[in-house]
């Protein structure tokens, strides 16, 4: 189907017992509960992974590949993410751990923390010739691209047009294999090691990019337990490591900005925080900043919900590594001017708002919109997700879209069984007039 949205994140009906649990922690309101199951919305879904953590039943799960598409590609590359790092306990050589990844399956390693160095540095460039509107948002979240989209379409201008570093990194490895071991583009599989479901997600289905220079992706849980044996026997260890601490960071929240070091910037994590951050921008009250950082997840992609390691753990962690890895980023100036000048790092696509609509039609929007607005005043506002979904307006939006009805509430429900009640009770009581009883219930004289 052309119009067909990817999306990583999927339910496990079998698992769903109903729960309503992630309903209330959607940030998009994309998941209803009905007939005792959970159902997403697809125009609603940003794949930020909440469900998969709050989900007690595991119902909620991210798809990403099969080994199997090794095999599809004459040579295979692993890109992992620096959170990855993150997930290893303290003192594990970085060179210990790509060697140990390459041993999976791949035939190189290509780290994404030396791709986010040069992605700082176009960062760095396009704030401090940018005239136009402020504050600058990174593009470097996938989800909370996609959440701009949906929730804050207003604010896609805002979205700095700065490839992310997954996109940077799977671009070189592609086009210096292709000269190196002289092969076609195609041939080469890149894969990236993920934190999240969202990157899964731009992967298969790219934001401001024609197509992904990746060819999938494989989870951070999905892969360590083979990573952790292949360290356990290494023989010999490469020296794989290039990347320096600025890049290494970026997997925790905070870590651009770090990098970028430069005034009048802003670090937010976790999805309800770049909200209530985004909502200020949205009605013109943050002040003074020029860049926005931020990421959908508690401590950023160290937080991310394919991860194994405790996000507060595996955050003092990488910091302490991006410390020990001191020094600047191997960015040659030269080859960075000449490729930032033909668009290396730039978006070739704009992001597009996508907002949820009532409907396609403006005045047929316009007239749910009111039926709307009327049906939440007559819901209770009391938001206790019994009908299904997250709180009355949704309800009231789900009413409008023909997808729910008022007696979905509970509330609504026993008024009408009430009313119901005093009706039978009044029918009960009257008789036929053939039975020689007026309808006020006076004998006939």
């Amino acid at each position: 189907m052309k119009n067909k949205i990817y999306h990583s994140v999927t339910l496990d009906k079998e698992k769903c017992k109903g729960c309503t649990n992630c309903i209330k922690n959607c940030p998009t309101e994309a998941i209803r509960v009905r007939d005792g199951k959970a159902r997403i919305l697809e125009n609603k879904c940003i794949d930020c992974g909440e469900c998969i953590r709050i989900c007690p039943h595991h119902a909620k799960t991210a798809v990403t590949d099969d080994f199997s598409i090794l095999k599809k590609f004459k040579y295979n590359v692993a890109i992992p993410a620096p959170a990855f790092y993150g997930q290893f306990k303290e003192g594990t050589n970085l060179n210990e751990i790509l060697t140990a990844l390459r041993q999976v399956g791949f035939d190189e390693v290509f780290e994404v923390a030396s791709a986010a160095e040069r992605v700082t540095e176009a960062i760095r460039k396009f704030i401090t010739t940018h005239k136009g509107v402020k504050p600058l948002i990174s593009s470097s979240c996938p989800a909370v691209i996609r959440l701009i989209q949906v929730r804050f379409p207003e604010l896609v201008k805002n979205i700095i047009p700065i490839k992310s570093p997954m996109e940077v990194a799977g671009k070189i490895v592609k086009e210096k294999l292709a000269n190196k071991r002289q092969l076609k583009m195609k041939e080469i599989g890149v894969f990236f090691i993920t934190p999240c479901p969202a990157k899964v997600t731009s992967i298969k289905s790219p934001v401001g990019s024609d197509r992904s220079y990746c060819d999938g992706a494989f989870s951070i849980s999905q892969i360590y337990n083979k990573v952790l044996v292949n360290i356990k026997k290494l023989e010999k260890v490469e020296a794989l490591q290039k990347a320096s601490g600025l890049g290494i960071g970026w997997g925790r929240a905070g870590g651009e900005n770090m990098a970028l070091d430069i005034d009048n910037t802003l670090s937010v994590d976790g999805i309800h925080n770049v909200i209530d951050v985004l909502e200020e921008v949205e009605m013109g009250k943050l002040y003074g900043i020029d860049y926005i950082e931020c990421q959908a997840c508690v401590g950023g992609c160290i937080g991310g919900a394919l991860t194994v390691e405790n996000r507060f753990v595996s955050r003092v962690r990488l910091r302490k590594l991006a410390e020990k890895i001191a020094g600047k980023p191997d960015v040659d100036p030269e080859e960075f001017n000449l490729h930032y000048k033909q668009g290396y790092y730039t978006m070739n696509r704009k992001v597009e708002p996508k907002p949820v609509k009532l409907d396609d039609n403006v005045v047929e929007a316009i007239k749910k919109m009111d039926q709307l607005e009327k049906t939440v005043e007559e819901l209770p506002g009391l938001d206790c997700g019994a009908c299904g979904s997250p709180n009355c307006r949704a309800l009231a939006e789900d009413i409008v879209r023909g997808t729910a009805s008022d007696v979905d509430c509970v509330f609504k429900l026993r008024e009408r069984v009430k009313a119901l009640a005093e009706e039978m009770v009044s029918l009960s009581q009257k008789v036929p007039p053939a039975m020689g009883v007026k309808r006020g219930g006076n004998k006939e004289k």
